[in-house]
């Protein structure tokens, strides 16, 4: 199994033959058939992302069949079911890496932030909990500047809301925590621009 930090590179590797819309021989040949994963499989990252359309992991990062072990979850959010898949994953492949991946325009946030300014009458409760998952990500941001800017409040809201899960998960889980304990696990953010295409690792200075 590879690093963390090789699992990343390789991430990034992906990301920019998805951009520049490399699909040939060379990518392709990688692919193992489903013949190939009946018995095993060994994926090198654990992907926590959302469950908007246009974000699937494996294609941009241009990966293939059991590369990836993805969970998705509108919002990208941390609760008891995507940390034991994270745990599981963890565990039983030794997968190095986590990440979070969230992006812009993301629906969750935008729908969070809408409800924190005017919240709607008979909400669905099971909306709802994806809401106050969200919510305290988000919430301080609406006493800033930034809450005269909705694109900027926006954009705000998505990346600390990554910060959030990502904090969570490092702090979550005695399984998790005692695998980064031992350099074995790697938990990072990071942020699809649906506009183009690219994502950006995101470092530990934006606030959860």
């Amino acid at each position: 199994m590879i690093t963390a930090d090789e699992a990343i590179e390789r991430l990034k590797l992906g990301n920019r033959q998805f951009v520049d819309n490399i699909q040939n021989e060379d990518t392709l040949s990688k692919y193992p058939r489903p013949a190939e994963l009946v018995y095993e499989q060994e994926p090198f990252a654990i992907i926590l992302g959302c469950s908007d359309a246009r974000v699937p992991a494996e294609i941009v990062f241009n990966q293939g069949l059991g590369d990836l072990f993805v969970i998705r979850v509108a919002g990208n959010i941390v609760a008891p079911s995507q940390i034991g898949s994270i745990e599981f994953a963890a565990a039983k492949f030794g997968t190095p890496l986590v990440v979070v991946l969230g992006h812009t325009q993301c629906g969750a946030v935008t729908t969070t932030l809408e409800e924190l300014q005017q919240p709607t009458e008979n909400q669905s409760p099971n909306l709802r909990t994806i809401v106050d998952r969200v919510r305290p990500s988000v919430e301080k941001l609406l006493k800033t500047d930034l809450a005269g800017d909705r694109d900027a409040l926006i954009h705000a809201g998505v990346r600390a809301n990554v910060a959030k899960s990502v904090h969570r998960l490092r702090n979550g889980s005695d399984i998790l925590e005692q695998l980064i304990s031992d350099g074995q696990l790697k938990i990072v953010g990071a942020e699809y621009a649906v506009e183009t295409g690219e994502v950006a690792f995101l470092d530990d200075t934006i606030q959860a």
